[in-house]
């Protein structure tokens, strides 16, 4: 469990340092997030986003058991 918290953390910084690279990509902008904006007010849901990126991280995790 602890190898696995270390991992997820590297993982997770690892992204961080690269944040500028990956929003070239577009995530966060496909058609299917939910952006509402209102006076004041704005409301963000990245679903297809979400699903794209568990997706990748189901079939990752899938080629490694294998």
């Amino acid at each position: 469990m602890q190898r696995l918290l270390v991992i997820l953390g590297v993982v997770i910084l690892l992204v961080g340092l690269a944040w500028p690279w990956i929003s070239r990509l577009g995530l966060g902008r496909l058609p299917g997030d939910i952006l509402i904006r209102r006076d004041g007010f704005t409301f963000y849901f990245p679903l297809t986003t979400s699903i794209l990126i568990s997706v990748a991280i189901t079939l990752i995790l899938w080629l490694f058991r294998k």
